[in-house]
C-alpha cells in the first residue's frame, strides 16, 4: 500500500484489488493557493485558504485516481471536497464512495456515487471490508453548527488495515477503534483546528501522544498546516514522538511525500525467509 499525502486531508491511497490497481483519493480539496475563504476573522493568523500550493507532482498523482471516497462534504467544508474537487471527479467520472446522508448531495453536484450500506463492518467494492466510524466534529455549541460525518476503518486483502479518522475530535468511539481494532496504519487529524471562539474541532499534537498509546501500529498524521484555523505544526507533533518514545512509529509527511505500507506478517514471513537463507 503507497500512501502519498497531497495537502491537509486530502491523500491517495494506492493498492492492488482483484489484480487491478486502485488509486483511491481521500477528501480531494484541489483548490490553488488563496482561493477559497478564511476561516479566522479575527486577529493576525487569518489568511485565505488554503494557505499553500498543492505539491509538485500532484497532477501525476492525480493521473493515477480510480475512485474517491469522502468522510464529510456538506454545511460548507470545502477542505473535504471543494468545488476544484467536484470538477475533477466529474469530468473524469471517478466513482465516489461515501456514507448514504451524503449520496443525495453529491449526486446533485453530477457525481458518481457509490454509497456504503451505512453503519457497521461491511464488504466492499475495492475487496475486502470497510467500517465506517462516527467523527464528532467538535462539542459543545460550536459542534453544533459541524458536519461530524465518518472515518473508515478499510481491511482490503494482502494489505496492511488503515484507519482514515476523517475530521474529529478524541472520542470514546476513536478510542475504541485504535485500542481493540488495532489498524496497522492510523491517519489522524492533528491540527488542532478552531474557530476565532470555541474549543477545538480537530485533534492536536497532544491527542497523537493517547493514540500511540492505544493503537501499536503506525500513525500518520494530517491536516498540518494548509488551512489559516489549523495552528498544530509538523515540528511540533514531531518533537512530541520524540519525547514520548514513539517516534519509530509516526509518520508526518511533508505535501507531496509518499510512504509505502505493508502487511506485518508479509513482513515477519520476508524476514524470517532472509534470516534462514543467511
Amino acid at each position: 500500500m503507497l500512501i502519498t499525502q497531497l495537502r491537509n486531508a486530502t491523500l491517495l491511497l494506492e493498492f492492488v484489488s482483484q489484480g487491478h490497481p486502485v488509486g483511491l483519493l481521500v477528501d480531494p480539496m484541489l483548490a490553488p493557493r488563496g482561493s477559497l475563504p478564511a476561516l479566522r476573522y479575527l486577529g493576525v493568523g487569518r489568511q485565505r485558504n488554503p494557505i499553500v500550493e498543492l505539491p509538485d507532482g500532484s497532477d501525476q498523482c492525480l493521473q493515477r485516481v480510480t475512485h474517491a471516497l469522502i468522510t464529510h462534504c456538506q454545511r460548507g467544508h470545502f477542505d473535504h471536497l471543494d468545488r476544484w474537487g467536484k470538477r475533477f471527479l466529474r469530468e473524469r467520472q471517478i466513482p465516489v464512495l461515501c456514507m448514504p446522508r451524503d449520496a443525495a448531495y453529491l449526486a446533485q453536484r453530477g457525481l458518481q456515487v457509490q454509497a456504503l450500506a451505512g453503519p457497521g463492518r461491511q464488504p466492499w467494492a475495492l475487496g475486502g471490508h470497510v467500517t465506517p466510524i462516527p467523527c464528532v466534529h467538535g462539542t459543545g455549541w460550536v459542534g453544533r453548527f459541524m458536519e461530524h460525518g465518518h472515518g473508515y476503518l478499510l481491511e482490503l486483502p494482502g494489505e496492511p488495515s488503515i484507519y482514515l479518522a476523517g475530521d474529529t475530535v478524541m472520542t470514546p468511539t476513536v478510542r475504541d477503534c485504535l485500542a481493540h481494532l488495532q489498524p496497522d496504519v492510523a491517519v489522524l487529524p492533528a491540527g488542532g483546528a478552531r474557530f476565532d471562539v470555541g474549543a477545538e474541532i480537530l485533534m492536536d499534537a497532544a491527542d497523537m501522544a493517547e493514540a500511540a498509546q492505544l493503537a501499536h501500529g503506525t500513525l500518520v498524521v494530517n491536516h498540518l498546516q494548509a488551512l489559516d484555523h489549523c495552528p498544530t505544526t509538523r515540528a511540533s507533533v514531531r518533537a512530541l514522538g520524540q519525547q514520548g518514545g514513539w517516534a519509530h512509529r509516526l509518520w508526518v509527511p511533508e505535501d507531496g511525500e509518499a510512504r509505502e505500507f505493508w502487511r506485518a506478517d508479509v513482513v515477519n514471513f520476508a524476514m524470517n525467509n532472509i534470516a534462514a537463507d543467511a
